[in-house]
């Protein structure tokens, strides 16, 4: 998705937050973050990353640093595989304009070598927010992965698909009581950009979302099951 349509179709949608989640990359986030500047719309970095579980996980930060040590990070637990367009698609690396920058010829549709437990430990080192995703997708999600949610790790919040109603989570999956949910976006196409989370803060920054998704100081989260 090119950045400035990525700001505009979220403005005329009515969404101010949104997070640049990528499977197991960053390098694009800069440049939706600069395609919002002068905009009223709030761009945190983070990734999707595939840890050697074959679970997919949100890992959400604050600023660029942060993030740029998370992919180094990532990036030396990824194994050595050269990408293959004609078989995996093209990994588009642009600017702010959508004008191509480079190719990414490090294959990142795969797992890295860092556990659950890593990956949680290395997100918290840094600040970040970690949330396991898509929990209920049979595709890289942790219940079919693992068929449990992990109790060495202090989770709060977890992230469900677009494909099942909040109400239904917990009656579906009985692993999930107690937990808070985020809905999925996972958008890929400009017309599956849709806001179903709503944040109860004080401003729209990170450390306020950071306690929302901790549920913290009354800080909350909730979905919108009817978009």
């Amino acid at each position: 998705m090119i950045p400035p349509l990525i700001v505009q179709e979220t403005l005329d949608k009515g969404i101010d937050i949104i997070a640049v989640t990528d499977h197991n990359a960053t390098a694009n986030i800069e440049a939706v973050q600069k395609a919002a500047l002068g905009t009223s719309l709030l761009v945190l970095p983070g990734m999707e990353l595939q840890t050697v579980e074959e679970v997919h996980s949100l890992c959400i930060f604050e600023g660029l640093d942060q993030v740029i040590q998370f992919q180094k990070w990532v990036s030396k637990a990824l194994p050595k595989i050269e990408n293959r367009p004609d078989y995996f698609g093209e990994q588009f690396v642009v600017d702010e304009t959508g004008e191509l920058i480079r190719r990414e010829e490090q294959l990142l549709l795969v797992s890295a070598e860092i556990s659950l437990t890593q990956a949680w430990q290395m997100v918290d080192e840094l600040g970040g927010v970690f949330i396991p995703a898509h929990v209920d997708r049979k595709a890289f999600g942790l219940l079919e992965n693992l068929g449990l949610v992990p109790t060495d790790i202090p989770l709060h919040t977890l992230e469900i698909s677009r494909n099942i109603k909040s109400s239904e989570a917990v009656s579906r999956y009985p692993q999930l009581k107690g937990y808070s949910f985020l809905k999925g976006g996972d958008a890929h196409r400009l017309d599956e950009i849709i806001g179903f989370n709503q944040f109860n803060l004080e401003k729209p920054t990170f450390s306020e979302i950071k306690k929302a998704l901790l549920g913290e100081e009354n800080r909350t989260v909730t979905i919108q099951d009817n978009l």
